[in-house]
């Protein structure tokens, strides 16, 4: 599907064509992405917002012609509550930051899920040891499904906010978001999903969901890196103080005082990266000229596809096995150790990703040092699987 649009996969590791299975740490990204940011650079490159001259009224039409793209893709109420950010990382750390300032007081309670990328667990340690609050988390079970009936017991009267992911990056686990959304609500707490590795394998909709906040990456759904995107709803990012100060987001400065920009800008502080904004506006239009559920329906097949042929080798155990999954697949190899394994791996030209994924507490529950992850992309093909499976017997053949 597409693959030719992705120049980076026409080529050669060890005299072997590159299959790349490593899509949940980074998509690879089409020429129309990569034309785009060049176009930007060579003929409006100009700081935005503010500027007279023409280029910078051009570059300044793209940025908010993007966030207008993100939001109908989105499907937010307003373009405002689209922020710009550096990531999902710095997404969830401006949502811990800025809502844990104004809501969280010492006593209280933030709930996560046990599945949680560390990005989503050390920006809320942080802020509740700032504010002497306390984490409490959603269990799972062996399949890597989340045990929701665990989690509205966890809620109390001091629960400010719920903060998990849509899905997990280590275990491909599709969480029943809407669900836990909606007992949420119906305690009066806000929730906030990590988006990263659902944004370009399922169609989001922040207004169906309901989400307070959802933060996702563009270089994750085939756009560039250091460009993220936080949602929030409207009611509260106007009640949330500003993440960083400095430029762009100020209405008045003194040197006694500064009053603050109106939305989005109040969240905006400095100068944006506008040519990666403009490669992830690209990036979400050629998602949608494809259509995320032809996306969606090739990655199931791939990843049915990968189950099967794995199931096949002797001494492979699967790591997430819900039965709701996004085209991931984390496995290991009995008795050798997958980093071993993806030393081998890639030799033979198989782009995988093996350790913890950023997800120590997952692996600590499975009492394991890590996983062989391999995550599918759209331009993904059923032979490279083929090659993914024979490089994991070459694994085995070497280590018997």
């Amino acid at each position: 599907m597409n693959r030719e649009d992705f120049i980076i996969l026409d080529q050669k590791i060890y005299d072997r064509h590159l299959v790349y299975f490593d899509n949940a740490a980074t998509t690879q990204k089409p020429e129309v992405v990569l034309n785009a940011m060049s176009d930007y650079y060579r003929t409006i490159n100009s700081n935005i917002h503010r500027g007279a001259h023409y280029l910078s009224q051009r570059a300044t039409d793209r940025f908010e012609q993007a966030r207008q793209r993100i939001q109908a893709f989105i499907n937010a109420v307003y373009s405002h509550e689209v922020i710009f950010t550096r990531g999902t990382t710095e997404s969830i750390n401006l949502v811990a930051s800025s809502f844990g300032k104004a809501f969280l007081f010492p006593g209280d309670e933030v709930i996560i899920s046990g599945m949680e990328h560390h990005s989503n667990i050390v920006p809320w340690q942080l802020i509740c040891e700032e504010k002497g609050a306390k984490i409490k988390v959603i269990p799972f079970d062996e399949r890597g499904a989340l045990d929701v009936e665990k989690f509205e017991p966890l809620i109390t009267d001091k629960t400010k906010i719920v903060a998990i992911t849509h899905v997990s990056n280590s275990l491909g686990t599709i969480n029943p978001v809407k669900q836990i959304i909606d007992i949420a609500h119906s305690h009066g707490i806000p929730v906030m999903l990590d988006g990263a590795q659902a944004i370009s394998h399922i169609r989001v909709d922040v207004q169906a969901l309901d989400c307070d906040f959802y933060c996702f990456s563009g270089h994750k759904m085939y756009g560039p890196m250091g460009i993220g995107v936080m949602y929030g709803k409207e009611k509260w990012l106007e009640k949330m103080p500003p993440y960083q100060g400095g430029g762009e987001m100020i209405k008045t400065v003194t040197l006694e005082k500064s009053t603050y920009a109106d939305l989005p800008f109040k969240f905006e502080a400095g100068t944006p990266s506008v040519g990666d904004v403009i490669g992830l506006e690209k990036a979400i239009e050629y998602i949608e000229n494809i259509g995320l559920a032809k996306i969606a329906a090739y990655e199931e097949e791939l990843l049915r596809y990968g189950v099967e042929k794995l199931s096949e080798i002797e001494d492979l155990d699967f790591v997430g096995t819900a039965p709701h999954k996004a085209a991931i697949i984390s496995f290991n190899l009995k008795g050798i150790h997958p980093y071993d394994a993806g030393v081998i791996i890639d030799r033979i030209g198989v782009a995988v990703r093996t350790g913890h994924h950023c997800t120590q507490p997952v692996m600590d529950i499975f009492c394991i040092p890590g996983t062989i992850r391999a995550s599918f992309a759209l331009y993904n093909e059923k032979s490279e699987i083929d090659r993914l499976v024979e490089a994991v017997r070459k694994v085995k053949t070497m280590f018997k």
